[in-house]
Protein backbone atom coordinates (compact mmCIF):
# COMPACT_ATOMS: atom_id res chain seq x y z
CA UNK A 1 0.00 0.00 0.00
CA UNK A 2 1.27 3.31 -0.86
CA UNK A 3 2.13 5.54 2.49
CA UNK A 4 -0.37 8.24 2.04
CA UNK A 5 -3.29 8.18 4.46
CA UNK A 6 -5.48 6.17 2.96
CA UNK A 7 -8.20 8.50 3.43
CA UNK A 8 -6.59 11.23 1.75
CA UNK A 9 -5.36 9.55 -1.62
CA UNK A 10 -7.40 9.79 -4.49
CA UNK A 11 -5.65 6.65 -5.84
CA UNK A 12 -7.76 4.74 -3.21
CA UNK A 13 -11.26 6.07 -3.24
CA UNK A 14 -12.90 3.38 -5.69
CA UNK A 15 -11.14 0.83 -4.04
CA UNK A 16 -12.59 2.02 -0.82
CA UNK A 17 -15.86 3.51 -2.17
CA UNK A 18 -16.54 1.57 -5.08
CA UNK A 19 -18.50 -1.61 -4.09
CA UNK A 20 -21.15 -0.55 -1.62
CA UNK A 21 -21.06 -3.74 0.05
CA UNK A 22 -17.44 -3.50 1.26
CA UNK A 23 -18.56 -0.52 3.65
CA UNK A 24 -22.03 -1.63 4.26
CA UNK A 25 -19.85 -4.97 5.48
CA UNK A 26 -17.55 -3.22 7.82
CA UNK A 27 -20.29 -0.89 9.29
CA UNK A 28 -22.69 -3.31 9.66
CA UNK A 29 -19.93 -5.52 12.07
CA UNK A 30 -19.41 -2.40 13.78
CA UNK A 31 -22.95 -1.48 14.67
CA UNK A 32 -23.36 -5.26 15.66
CA UNK A 33 -20.26 -4.19 18.27
CA UNK A 34 -21.85 -1.15 19.40
CA UNK A 35 -22.31 -1.41 23.16
CA UNK A 36 -22.67 2.37 24.13
CA UNK A 37 -23.05 5.92 22.55
CA UNK A 38 -25.82 6.93 21.03
CA UNK A 39 -27.00 6.62 17.30
CA UNK A 40 -25.20 9.33 15.89
CA UNK A 41 -28.17 9.90 13.24
CA UNK A 42 -30.45 10.87 16.32
CA UNK A 43 -28.38 12.68 17.96
CA UNK A 44 -27.81 15.06 14.96
CA UNK A 45 -31.89 15.87 15.27
CA UNK A 46 -31.90 16.42 18.81
CA UNK A 47 -29.13 18.90 18.65
CA UNK A 48 -30.64 20.30 15.19
CA UNK A 49 -33.93 20.22 17.42
CA UNK A 50 -32.36 22.26 20.41
CA UNK A 51 -30.35 24.50 18.54
CA UNK A 52 -32.21 25.76 15.53
CA UNK A 53 -34.34 28.61 16.09
CA UNK A 54 -37.29 27.27 13.95
CA UNK A 55 -36.90 23.40 13.85
CA UNK A 56 -39.81 22.65 12.71
CA UNK A 57 -40.19 25.15 9.43
CA UNK A 58 -36.77 24.02 7.95
CA UNK A 59 -36.52 24.65 4.28
CA UNK A 60 -33.64 22.86 2.54
CA UNK A 61 -31.28 20.20 4.59
CA UNK A 62 -28.07 19.04 3.30
CA UNK A 63 -26.56 16.24 4.39
CA UNK A 64 -22.76 16.02 2.95
CA UNK A 65 -20.91 12.56 2.71
CA UNK A 66 -24.65 10.65 2.92
CA UNK A 67 -22.80 7.36 2.10
CA UNK A 68 -25.72 4.84 1.93
CA UNK A 69 -27.88 7.67 3.19
CA UNK A 70 -29.10 6.63 6.77
CA UNK A 71 -28.39 10.06 8.19
CA UNK A 72 -30.70 11.74 5.52
CA UNK A 73 -33.58 9.54 5.62
CA UNK A 74 -33.33 10.30 9.39
CA UNK A 75 -33.05 13.89 8.76
CA UNK A 76 -36.18 13.28 6.47
CA UNK A 77 -38.21 11.45 8.88
CA UNK A 78 -37.92 12.86 11.97
CA UNK A 79 -37.59 17.06 11.22
CA UNK A 80 -39.31 17.06 8.20
CA UNK A 81 -37.96 20.14 6.41
CA UNK A 82 -39.46 21.04 2.84
CA UNK A 83 -36.34 19.12 1.66
CA UNK A 84 -33.37 17.05 2.57
CA UNK A 85 -30.29 16.79 -0.24
CA UNK A 86 -28.02 13.89 0.31
CA UNK A 87 -24.42 14.67 -1.40
CA UNK A 88 -21.37 12.49 -1.62
CA UNK A 89 -18.93 11.38 -4.34
CA UNK A 90 -19.65 7.63 -4.79
CA UNK A 91 -21.66 6.57 -7.32
CA UNK A 92 -22.04 2.94 -5.41
CA UNK A 93 -22.78 4.35 -2.20
CA UNK A 94 -25.83 6.78 -3.50
CA UNK A 95 -27.06 4.20 -5.62
CA UNK A 96 -27.54 2.31 -2.36
CA UNK A 97 -29.16 5.19 -0.77
CA UNK A 98 -31.34 5.74 -3.35
CA UNK A 99 -32.71 2.60 -3.28
CA UNK A 100 -33.27 2.50 0.30
CA UNK A 101 -35.23 6.26 -0.41
CA UNK A 102 -37.48 4.15 -2.68
CA UNK A 103 -39.02 2.00 -0.15
CA UNK A 104 -39.76 5.36 1.58
CA UNK A 105 -41.91 7.28 -1.18
CA UNK A 106 -43.17 9.64 1.11
CA UNK A 107 -39.87 11.56 2.76
CA UNK A 108 -38.89 14.98 0.76
CA UNK A 109 -35.19 13.50 0.07
CA UNK A 110 -32.93 13.14 -2.88
CA UNK A 111 -29.33 12.23 -2.98
CA UNK A 112 -26.96 14.00 -5.85
CA UNK A 113 -23.06 13.26 -7.19
CA UNK A 114 -21.03 16.00 -6.10
CA UNK A 115 -17.90 17.28 -4.46
CA UNK A 116 -17.99 18.98 -0.95
CA UNK A 117 -15.24 21.46 -1.72
CA UNK A 118 -17.62 22.53 -4.71
CA UNK A 119 -21.07 22.41 -3.46
CA UNK A 120 -23.31 22.48 -5.90
CA UNK A 121 -25.97 24.95 -4.51
CA UNK A 122 -26.42 28.55 -4.49
CA UNK A 123 -25.23 30.91 -1.44
CA UNK A 124 -27.81 31.24 1.40
CA UNK A 125 -30.26 28.24 -0.02
CA UNK A 126 -29.64 25.84 3.49
CA UNK A 127 -31.18 25.84 6.38
CA UNK A 128 -29.04 23.24 7.35
CA UNK A 129 -25.85 21.53 6.97
CA UNK A 130 -24.48 18.26 7.96
CA UNK A 131 -21.08 16.55 7.83
CA UNK A 132 -20.68 13.78 9.90
CA UNK A 133 -17.75 11.08 9.36
CA UNK A 134 -16.51 12.50 6.14
CA UNK A 135 -14.06 15.80 6.90
CA UNK A 136 -11.47 14.02 7.43
CA UNK A 137 -11.44 12.64 3.74
CA UNK A 138 -10.39 15.97 2.61
CA UNK A 139 -7.08 17.48 2.69
CA UNK A 140 -8.11 20.37 2.82
CA UNK A 141 -10.95 20.45 5.04
CA UNK A 142 -10.98 24.23 5.91
CA UNK A 143 -12.22 24.75 2.32
CA UNK A 144 -15.10 22.69 2.78
CA UNK A 145 -16.34 24.52 6.09
CA UNK A 146 -15.82 27.54 3.91
CA UNK A 147 -18.48 26.45 1.61
CA UNK A 148 -20.78 25.04 4.13
CA UNK A 149 -20.66 28.56 5.16
CA UNK A 150 -21.73 30.02 1.80
CA UNK A 151 -24.54 27.70 1.65
CA UNK A 152 -26.12 28.49 4.81
CA UNK A 153 -28.44 31.25 4.88
CA UNK A 154 -27.95 34.07 7.92
CA UNK A 155 -28.03 32.37 11.14
CA UNK A 156 -28.40 28.79 9.47
CA UNK A 157 -27.14 25.79 11.21
CA UNK A 158 -24.01 23.23 10.41
CA UNK A 159 -23.75 19.86 12.59
CA UNK A 160 -20.01 18.55 12.52
CA UNK A 161 -19.25 14.97 13.61
CA UNK A 162 -15.98 13.10 13.42
CA UNK A 163 -13.76 11.40 15.66
CA UNK A 164 -11.12 10.88 18.03
CA UNK A 165 -7.08 10.43 16.72
CA UNK A 166 -7.24 7.01 18.43
CA UNK A 167 -10.23 5.90 17.63
CA UNK A 168 -10.20 1.61 17.85
CA UNK A 169 -6.52 1.64 19.09
CA UNK A 170 -7.10 -1.73 20.73
CA UNK A 171 -7.77 -2.68 17.45
CA UNK A 172 -4.57 -1.70 15.84
CA UNK A 173 -3.25 -3.43 19.16
CA UNK A 174 -4.95 -6.91 18.01
CA UNK A 175 -3.51 -6.68 14.48
CA UNK A 176 0.05 -5.66 15.47
CA UNK A 177 -0.47 -8.87 18.34
CA UNK A 178 -1.04 -11.21 15.85
CA UNK A 179 1.56 -9.85 13.44
CA UNK A 180 -0.47 -9.04 9.81
CA UNK A 181 0.76 -5.62 10.15
CA UNK A 182 3.41 -5.21 13.04
CA UNK A 183 3.45 -1.28 12.40
CA UNK A 184 -0.26 -1.02 12.93
CA UNK A 185 0.00 0.77 16.31
CA UNK A 186 2.96 3.61 14.38
CA UNK A 187 0.39 3.75 11.33
CA UNK A 188 -1.10 7.69 10.96
CA UNK A 189 -5.21 8.15 12.30
CA UNK A 190 -7.09 7.93 9.41
CA UNK A 191 -8.93 10.86 10.63
CA UNK A 192 -6.15 12.96 11.06
CA UNK A 193 -7.30 15.39 8.72
CA UNK A 194 -10.66 16.20 11.30
CA UNK A 195 -10.53 14.88 14.05
CA UNK A 196 -11.80 15.97 17.89
CA UNK A 197 -8.89 17.94 18.85
CA UNK A 198 -8.85 19.93 15.91
CA UNK A 199 -12.50 20.07 14.72
CA UNK A 200 -14.03 22.73 16.24
CA UNK A 201 -11.11 25.29 15.73
CA UNK A 202 -11.48 24.71 12.08
CA UNK A 203 -14.92 25.46 11.69
CA UNK A 204 -14.02 28.40 13.62
CA UNK A 205 -12.25 29.58 10.89
CA UNK A 206 -15.18 30.73 8.94
CA UNK A 207 -17.95 30.21 10.99
CA UNK A 208 -19.05 30.98 15.26
CA UNK A 209 -18.82 27.77 17.44
CA UNK A 210 -22.11 27.31 19.50
CA UNK A 211 -21.33 24.07 21.10
CA UNK A 212 -19.07 21.40 21.46
CA UNK A 213 -20.42 17.68 22.70
CA UNK A 214 -18.28 14.92 23.31
CA UNK A 215 -19.43 11.01 23.54
CA UNK A 216 -17.44 7.94 24.20
CA UNK A 217 -18.49 5.33 21.96
CA UNK A 218 -18.09 1.68 22.59
CA UNK A 219 -17.95 -1.43 20.35
CA UNK A 220 -17.41 -5.53 21.59
CA UNK A 221 -16.95 -7.53 19.25
CA UNK A 222 -17.69 -10.99 19.59
CA UNK A 223 -14.62 -12.67 18.65
CA UNK A 224 -12.26 -13.65 15.97
CA UNK A 225 -14.92 -13.90 13.14
CA UNK A 226 -16.65 -10.67 13.82
CA UNK A 227 -13.40 -8.86 14.09
CA UNK A 228 -12.43 -10.06 10.89
CA UNK A 229 -15.42 -8.95 9.12
CA UNK A 230 -14.35 -5.31 9.90
CA UNK A 231 -10.61 -5.66 9.86
CA UNK A 232 -11.33 -7.64 6.11
CA UNK A 233 -11.62 -4.10 4.27
CA UNK A 234 -10.29 -1.90 6.78
CA UNK A 235 -7.92 0.30 4.65
CA UNK A 236 -5.66 1.50 7.43
CA UNK A 237 -3.88 -1.50 8.05
CA UNK A 238 -0.85 -3.20 5.41
CA UNK A 239 -2.61 -6.75 5.46
CA UNK A 240 -1.23 -9.36 3.03
CA UNK A 241 -3.20 -9.64 -0.30
CA UNK A 242 -4.62 -13.02 0.84
CA UNK A 243 -6.07 -11.72 3.99
CA UNK A 244 -7.08 -8.06 2.63
CA UNK A 245 -10.19 -8.73 1.29
CA UNK A 246 -11.37 -11.81 2.39
CA UNK A 247 -12.68 -12.25 5.82
CA UNK A 248 -12.84 -15.94 6.20
CA UNK A 249 -9.27 -15.81 5.59
CA UNK A 250 -8.56 -13.29 8.21
CA UNK A 251 -10.86 -15.09 10.68
CA UNK A 252 -8.62 -18.24 9.83
CA UNK A 253 -5.45 -17.15 10.57
CA UNK A 254 -6.62 -15.29 13.95
CA UNK A 255 -8.06 -18.37 14.71
CA UNK A 256 -4.34 -19.76 14.31
CA UNK A 257 -2.45 -17.16 15.89
CA UNK A 258 -4.16 -15.86 18.78
CA UNK A 259 -6.78 -16.99 21.53
CA UNK A 260 -10.55 -16.35 20.82
CA UNK A 261 -11.72 -13.94 22.87
CA UNK A 262 -13.95 -10.98 22.45
CA UNK A 263 -12.26 -7.68 21.66
CA UNK A 264 -13.94 -4.11 23.16
CA UNK A 265 -12.52 -0.41 21.60
CA UNK A 266 -13.53 2.80 21.58
CA UNK A 267 -14.15 5.80 20.12
CA UNK A 268 -14.51 9.92 21.12
CA UNK A 269 -17.23 10.82 18.86
CA UNK A 270 -17.25 14.67 18.99
CA UNK A 271 -19.87 16.80 17.39
CA UNK A 272 -19.61 20.70 16.94
CA UNK A 273 -23.03 23.13 16.36
CA UNK A 274 -21.88 26.28 14.47
CA UNK A 275 -23.58 28.85 12.45
CA UNK A 276 -23.26 30.84 9.53
CA UNK A 277 -22.08 33.93 10.42
CA UNK A 278 -24.78 36.85 9.98
CA UNK A 279 -26.43 36.03 13.45
CA UNK A 280 -30.12 34.78 14.30
CA UNK A 281 -32.60 34.73 11.25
Amino acid sequence: MSGINPFLDPLRQAELYGDDSRLASRSSALMRAKTSGRPVPDTIVELVRHHHERPDRLGLVLDLGCGRGTSSLTLAEDLRPRHVVGLDAAPALLEQARQRARRLPDLPVTFHQGDFHHLPLSAGSCDVVVAAFCLYHSPRPRSVVAEIGRALVPGGLAVFVTKSLDSYREMDQLVAAAGFDPAAEQHESLYVSAHSGNLADLVAVSLDVLAVEHEEHTFTFDGHDHVAEYLATNPKYDLALGLYGNAAALATTLHELLPDRPLTTKSLVTFVLAQSRGGRQ
